[in-house]
């Protein structure tokens, strides 16, 4: 019952592509070097089911103007609030409270209906009732996750908020409740009982005791307590060290003349009287200083900045770190790090440090070619003479992204000019390739759907239903793509429910209070309100849906009608963040499953990423191209030598990009490690991060800096960090046994695509 996926997919290599538009994306560029002819796949492809549905779904994302009209059309159908994600509580804030009041006493139903048990019927149907405790836990935990993190509303947040620490707190008590143990490993002992479970249950039956034993369940009554005292603690620090990041320096105060590479204009707005520039150290501005601004000193000083934490958010860290090496103490484990891994494929501290060193060694001789190029630039502009031989300066962090720009950026070209590769790549057009590839590799498609009054959290936010040529409906995306002020700018993706088998016993129980919207179905309300299945069997079961969101933070389409204007086109590395993201969600989409437990993104961390990785092949695959990249004007198609030639440029970052990864990973390792304890003067995570860079990075960290401070992931990936490296190697694996390495289109065979959601996806 443990939830170990709180938190969202959000891959740190897709901020870093939205923070800067020139960042190497090493799977894909990977794809690059296969043996492809620049013009083999690019031709005219009939895509499948070419109909109203694929050219609305062009049109939603590419013209404003047609969404509001699109949007509007059920208003006279629904007129009334039907919830966020059509939930019935969530009409309102107050909604969260009934809604975890309401599945408080499901939960203890089924909770004393599991006690209870003596009978091999009943032990026969533990894993069904264990599991349907877990998901009602989770319908409100998930969603309570996203909509405190997005919502725009504060009373919507802080409702989700509380209702989320209610059941979390709640969650951690069953785990350490011993006669749910008990009842499962009486299940688990009788032949009986396990010859009569599908392979499902088996594999949920494991998992959940495996989450028992990692509870302290064989603890004595007071140290059970403390595992729920610390693992809500755990919680609520996690949410306060992502929700309370702040610099420590806040702005800098500089003369503008110390600013020269900036652009004027931009440096004007951010002038004060005196003519000193106010320089925000959070956001594109300080980002574009360490990049452009040629004055070495500055650089430095704005470079610390930018990566030097707050006191209290090294505090609250810190804090973390301690609880979760207690948590782990408790669990009869040495480390956090190796609690977190036992059920994981590395399995151990030991394998990933392994891993993460050889990695290293393998990256090593690129990444000395990238600072040697980068060093003889310093050197010449130090100089003035290119002819000189003497030995070049050092390299220092606050070089590196002035230097590599330098090398590697190309002039950008004008939108208006007809071989500018965004042009290629308005979101409309790359949301329709992504379900002509879904429809060629899976059979499965997106069809829009206009929202109803209440049911997304913006007006900008579109609704995409999956359609399955087999199955008919099986999910639901709600695709939040829009920048707007106040939203988190990282791109994420959230599984609102995951897929389960709503049985017609349970349908037939009936809702525990009248809804107030009288036009649902029974297994609607079974549900909450939310998307079902049509009935799979005579009973009358049906599947819920997998709801999946996705945040990205796109520039908005134009708000006239004008053709002049472009759509939001879409750089490389932006492609590349879209289709990261669609592989969590195709992989959610996909994950039909009985029992909730094992459905999609329900994995081990460290193989939850693979599906993403993978798609980032795709991205760059000619045949996947041919399928939908169109100027947005000329309606011509792309010449791949375009696409080539980008991911050569792209492909010169790769080494400081993995060595950026293998960095993070091993500081991830160490924070959760045997030391956070150990160390009698406490546990200072400045010092590891530092000494960690020095050993690990070709140019150490600066001094004085405290990044950790905002480094994220280690909430929802504390220990398994390295997940992304490890999948990116098994994503090569993939790409080349199943797909043949896009050559000769594999990347778009339904064979392949059916094997691969066979053995991986499903």
């Amino acid at each position: 019952m443990s939830k170990t996926l709180q938190q969202p997919w959000t891959c740190l290599r897709c901020i870093r592509r939205q923070q800067y538009t020139r960042r190497h994306l090493a799977t894909a560029a990977a794809a690059a070097t296969a043996t492809h002819s620049p013009t083999s796949y690019i031709r005219n492809h009939d895509p499948p089911a070419t109909t109203h549905d694929d050219r609305d779904l062009r049109k939603i994302f590419d013209s404003r103007p047609f969404w509001r009209e699109f949007s509007k059309s059920r208003t006279g159908f629904y007129r009334q609030n039907v919830g966020l994600f059509q939930n019935q509580y969530l009409t309102r804030p107050e909604g969260f409270e009934e809604y975890a009041r309401v599945t408080l006493v499901k939960c203890r139903r089924i909770v004393a209906k599991v006690l209870e048990i003596s009978t091999v019927d009943g032990y026969k149907s533990i894993v069904q009732d264990l599991d349907r405790l877990s998901d009602l836990l989770c319908r409100i935990i998930d969603l309570a996750d996203f909509v405190r993190s997005t919502h725009p509303d504060p009373a919507f947040q802080n409702a989700a908020n509380e209702a989320h620490a209610l059941m979390f707190q709640y969650m951690n008590t069953l785990n350490t409740t011993t006669g749910l143990n008990d009842q499962l490993g009486k299940a688990l002992a009788n032949s009986q009982v396990t010859s009569s479970w599908t392979e499902e249950e088996k594999t949920v039956a494991q998992l959940l005791k495996k989450d028992f034993s990692q509870s302290a369940i064989d603890l004595p009554r007071a140290k059970r307590e403390k595992f729920v005292e610390l693992s809500s603690t755990i919680s609520a620090l996690g949410s306060k060290f992502v929700d309370e990041m702040r610099l420590a320096k806040m702005s800098l105060v500089i003369e503008s003349g110390r600013l020269k590479g900036m652009n004027p204009m931009f440096l004007k707005q951010l002038q004060n009287r005196r003519g000193h520039v106010i320089l925000p150290i959070v956001g594109l501005a300080a980002q574009n200083a360490i990049r452009f601004v040629e004055d070495e000193a500055t650089r430095k000083e704005i470079y610390i900045a930018s990566r030097t934490a707050a006191d209290s958010q090294v505090h609250v860290l810190e804090a973390l770190l301690r609880h979760r090496a207690e948590l782990a103490k408790l669990s009869g484990f040495s480390s956090y790090s190796r609690m977190t891994l036992v059920d994981k494929m590395a399995q151990s501290p030991e394998a990933v440090n392994k891993f993460l060193s050889a990695l290293s060694a393998d990256n090593a001789p690129r990444m000395q070619e990238e600072l040697k190029r980068m060093l003889a630039l310093k050197y010449r502009s130090s100089s003035g003479d290119s002819r000189t031989t003497s030995a070049p300066p050092t390299i220092n962090a606050w070089d590196r992204e002035y230097y590599r720009q330098q090398l590697f950026a190309k002039p950008v070209p004008s939108s208006r000019k007809p071989d500018f590769l965004p042009a290629y790549f308005s979101l409309g057009t790359v949301m329709q390739g992504l379900s002509r590839l879904f429809s060629r590799l899976y059979g499965v498609r997106f069809v829009p759907r206009e929202p109803a009054p209440g049911e997304t959290w913006n007006p900008d936010v579109r609704r995409l239903d999956v359609i399955d040529e087999a199955d008919g409906h099986i999910a639901v995306v709600y695709c939040d793509l829009f920048a707007r002020d106040g939203k988190n700018p990282n791109p994420a993706h959230f599984t609102l429910r995951c897929s389960r088998l709503i049985s017609s016993t349970e349908i037939a129980e009936g809702p525990l209070s009248p809804s107030h919207l009288h036009n649902l179905t029974a297994a609607q309300l079974a549900n909450d309100g939310m998307a079902t299945s049509p009935p799979v069997d005579p009973s009358g079961s049906v599947y819920q849906l997998p709801t999946i969101a996705l945040i990205c933070d796109f520039p908005s389409p134009p708000p006239s009608t004008s053709t002049s204007q472009p759509p939001t086109l879409l750089p490389l590395p932006s492609l590349l963040t879209l289709f990261h993201e669609m592989g969590h969600a195709i992989h959610s989409i996909l994950g039909r499953t009985r029992l909730q437990n094992v459905s999609g993104t329900r994995c081990a961390t460290d193989f939850a990423e693979l599906p993403s990785v993978l798609m980032e092949r795709f991205a760059t695959d000619p045949a996947v191209l041919a399928l939908f990249a169109r100027h947005w004007e000329s309606d011509a198609p792309l010449p791949y030598a375009m696409v080539a030639a980008a991911l050569a440029g792209e492909r010169r970052t790769e080494a400081s990009d993995t060595e950026t990864q293998v960095l993070l990973a091993a500081v991830d390792q160490a924070y959760h490690s045997e030391s956070v304890l150990r160390d009698e003067e406490g546990f200072d995570s400045t010092a590891v991060w530092h000494a960690m860079s020095a050993r690990r990075a070709s140019v150490p960290e600066a001094a004085g800096t405290r990044w950790q401070g905002f480094f994220g992931h280690l909430v929802g990936y504390g220990g398994s960090y390295y997940s992304y490296l490890f999948d990116r190697a098994i994503a090569a694996k993939v790409w080349e046994s199943v797909f043949a390495g896009g050559r000769g289109g594999q990347a778009v065979e339904r064979g392949n695509g059916e094997r691969f959601r066979r053995e991986v996806l499903s």
